[in-house]
């Protein structure tokens, strides 16, 4: 007799077990980071658009060394766009802008600045020097700014030069926006990527916005 109450206690202990096991929410491990989440985007179409500005003095000197344009009033923002689709995507890169929300609603679109063109105004900040006229012998090319092609090469590896998007992947980089040495409008402003279409079908895809003020 005892020996079955026994027997009947433990059943009823498994039982009970068994039940809170299922009535247990099953835990999934939490999904890692995806490139790009961390900074301000904007997503839609299977593509995100990620943007970041530099304002930090010491965080861009480390970066960029001697070709650092934050002292002559160059915005470098860090860009980062990622495809989440099978189909790789076409992006306008030459159309991107900095859109710079002034005072009174008003709206200042900006070009980005080639490598090269940040080199020549960390190079002469006061403006190109006047040439000097030198002779040349005949067939020889006179050198170019050494001091420019120097900066231009530690630029160049960093600044985001590619337009396609590979499936399932990211490309990365940064593009300079010249603030007239007002970095607090950065700010203020969104990163503008119009131009962005689908490869092979040729399928547009919304524009993109990425407020920079965004924490």
């Amino acid at each position: 007799m005892v020996r079955a109450t026994l027997l009947l206690i433990a059943a009823a202990l498994l039982a009970s077990a068994s039940a809170i096991a299922q009535d247990k929410p099953a835990t999934t491990p939490p999904s890692s980071a995806r490139a790009g989440d961390s900074m301000p985007h904007d997503t839609h179409g299977g593509m995100t658009v990620s943007a970041l500005p530099w304002t930090d003095s010491a965080r861009a000197k480390n970066k960029f060394g001697k070709a650092n344009p934050l002292p002559t009033g160059i915005l470098p923002v860090e860009v980062l766009l990622r495809n989440d689709t099978g189909n790789p995507i076409q992006i306008g890169l030459e159309t991107i802008q900095l859109d710079v929300h002034l005072q009174g609603s008003r709206l200042q679109e900006l070009d980005w600045l080639a490598p090269e063109e940040v080199a020549r105004r960390i190079a002469h900040p006061g403006g190109d020097p006047v040439p000097k006229m030198r002779r040349f012998p005949i067939g020889m090319r006179a050198i170019g700014d050494k001091k420019v092609s120097q900066l231009a090469a530690l630029l160049q590896p960093l600044a985001l030069d590619a337009d396609v998007v590979p499936p399932n992947g990211t490309i990365h980089g940064f593009l300079f926006f010249d603030l007239n040495h007002d970095l607090s409008l950065a700010a203020h402003s969104s990163l503008y990527l119009p131009d962005a279409t689908v490869i092979p079908s040729k399928q547009p895809l919304i524009f993109f916005e990425v407020p920079l003020g965004e924490p």
